[in-house]
């Protein structure tokens, strides 16, 4: 028989895991930010040290939070806009508890320091094959609604999304090709600067597709809905779709300016790294023009401000990006606070508040509510996220610009001005305004997640919601 309505629950239950991480990984963030001033904050135990925590912070606000945030949103577009049930419940509920073995299971391996040293690519071969098989059901459950679809059209939410599914699979099995040397170690398959140069194409594109492009699918649905007008020009967003796909396959080598790779490789990654700003500036100014004729709406609506604020941070990180690829910029900026800052100002700026925001949306509506418990608390949420992100950042650009001139100081003799150790020592009032950026962001994520409780205690689990008869998304 036809099925009559939605699967709320591997939605609902993304949703919640989606808050769980951020607090996860926003509170390591917040720790490794804290030992860059007080190194001994740890009581120097091995499983608590820097090396350890940062790539646990990295794959957990990306691959946890984020990924989350993905499945949770996809799942619930593709069904909403194809007005059609997932293909299989148990499909996706092997999708939702393979992903959080994942995720635990990188947790505990990148803490006990089991990693292949890869950035954003640490888990060792046999998680990768988990994260592999996981993915695949993710793709099957996914097109196979579409394929089940009502609609005559795909919405342009769904190919942003189908995009960033296939990509992903492709730049994780190419770049985790491995030698398993034992069940905790491998080797990768490539050497020397073929290896750094895969690496950097997986890399790049995990920040493109997985970061970039997904969220795109986000922005594409949420922002229409919370607004109540439809997308500015779905032309646009077709074009938007093709140009940024293409050029961002091609921007990584952008990440080895100045090594051994080609030179010729690296002007091209340079390249096409400045094309990026024009499909880039046009999907932001998308979702911003979306709101023409519905700009009172920001006044009153927290949800909204979450959305369009995120937008921006989108067009400024992908501004700043391109001319950081600039082989001049880049030699001041590259290995310097600055990165950080640039980082930072698309995974919390671009990535978590569009999350955020789209969550804002979603979770009353898979507990049975009109809106949040308190929509105040979520205005006081926007307001802690929005300074704790410009404290951060700003500390981080200034900080690095700072970092670049002393590194490169020279007296008329030609030595160095400044020792590493004085260049260190300068980064120190950076470090505490940094730190208080990103504990307000974290506060913000501790709000979200008493507002989401309260929510979910006045509320009732929607596990299934009905299909309405009338196509609408």
């Amino acid at each position: 028989m036809e099925a009559t309505t939605y699967n709320y629950k591997v939605v609902r239950q993304f949703a919640i895991m989606t808050v769980v991480w951020g607090i996860v990984g926003m509170l390591v963030g917040v720790i490794i930010a804290a030992q860059l001033i007080w190194p001994d904050i740890t009581y120097g135990i091995e499983w608590l040290s820097y090396g350890r925590l940062r790539p646990l912070h990295t794959n957990a606000v990306i691959f946890a939070f984020g990924g989350c945030a993905l499945f949770a949103t996809s799942l619930y577009v593709v069904q909403r806009t194809c007005q059609a049930r997932l293909i299989s419940d148990g499909l996706a509920s092997f999708v939702f508890w393979g992903w959080q073995l994942i995720i635990v299971l990188a947790a505990v391996t990148l803490v006990l320091g089991i990693t292949s040293g890869k950035e954003y690519a640490e888990l060792e071969w046999p998680i990768d094959i988990l994260i592999a098989v996981v993915w695949v059901a993710y793709a099957v459950l996914f097109f196979g609604t579409i394929v089940k679809r009502k609609t005559k059209y795909i919405y342009v939410a769904n190919w942003f999304y189908g995009a960033f599914i296939i990509t992903v699979a492709l730049l994780h099995i190419v770049n985790s090709m491995a030698f398993p040397v034992s069940w905790l170690k491998s080797y990768s398959m490539y050497a020397g600067v073929q290896d750094a140069m895969v690496q950097w194409w997986y890399g790049h594109n995990a920040v493109g597709f997985f970061l970039t492009t997904a969220f795109l699918g986000m922005m594409y649905y949420f922002v229409p809905k919370q607004a109540g007008r439809p997308i500015y020009s779905y032309r646009l967003s077709i074009v938007h779709f093709w140009a940024l796909n293409f050029i961002y396959m091609w921007a990584g080598p952008h990440h080895l300016l100045y090594t051994a790779l080609p030179d010729w490789t690296q002007s091209l990654g340079m390249l096409f790294s400045l094309m990026l700003i024009a499909p880039s500036w046009g999907g932001m100014i998308n979702g911003i023009m979306t709101l023409s004729g519905a700009w009172h709406k920001l006044r009153t609506d927290p949800i909204l401000k979450f959305l369009i604020t995120a937008l921006s941070f989108y067009g400024m990180s992908t501004f700043e990006g391109p001319m950081m690829s600039v082989k001049t910029v880049n030699a001041l900026s590259h290995y310097t606070e600055w990165t950080i800052g640039h980082v930072h100002s698309g995974a919390l700026g671009w990535v978590a508040m569009i999350s955020i925001g789209s969550l804002y949306y979603l979770i009353p509506r898979l507990f049975g509510r009109e809106e949040m418990w308190s929509v105040r608390l979520i205005n006081v949420h926007f307001w802690w996220s929005t300074i704790g992100v410009v404290l951060y950042i700003a500390s981080m650009w200034i900080a690095g610009v700072a970092q670049g001139l002393m590194w490169r100081a020279t007296n008329e003799d030609g030595t160095l001005t400044y020792s590493f150790a004085q260049s260190v020592n300068a980064m120190y009032p950076f470090y505490t305004i940094r730190l208080i950026g990103g504990a307000m962001f974290f506060a913000g994520m501790l709000l979200m997640a008493y507002n989401v409780w309260k929510t979910v205690a006045a509320g009732r689990v929607v596990n299934d919601a009905r299909i309405p008869e009338t196509v609408h998304a």
